[in-house]
């Protein structure tokens, strides 16, 4: 299945990813920032706010934007 992941840590950027079915956000998030806590970003699905168990559907937009940046 097929998503578009943008990560705005760092550079920021936009690419398309294949994930399996039945992917929580959760899961996504800990394969993609593995050593970071979910509590310091805020995460989206097509600009909403999701629950941690909301299962990713083909052609979802996953925005990754952490709550602190660094020298702000």
């Amino acid at each position: 299945m097929r998503i578009m992941y943008i990560n705005n840590s760092g550079g920021g950027f936009a690419d398309y990813m294949n994930i399996e079915e039945d992917t929580s956000i959760a899961k996504l998030f800990k394969q993609k920032m593995p050593h970071e806590e979910a509590a310091n970003y805020l995460i989206r699905v097509n600009r909403q706010p999701v629950p941690q168990d909301y299962i990713l559907k083909e052609n979802d937009r996953v925005t990754i934007t952490p709550t602190k940046i660094d020298g702000a």
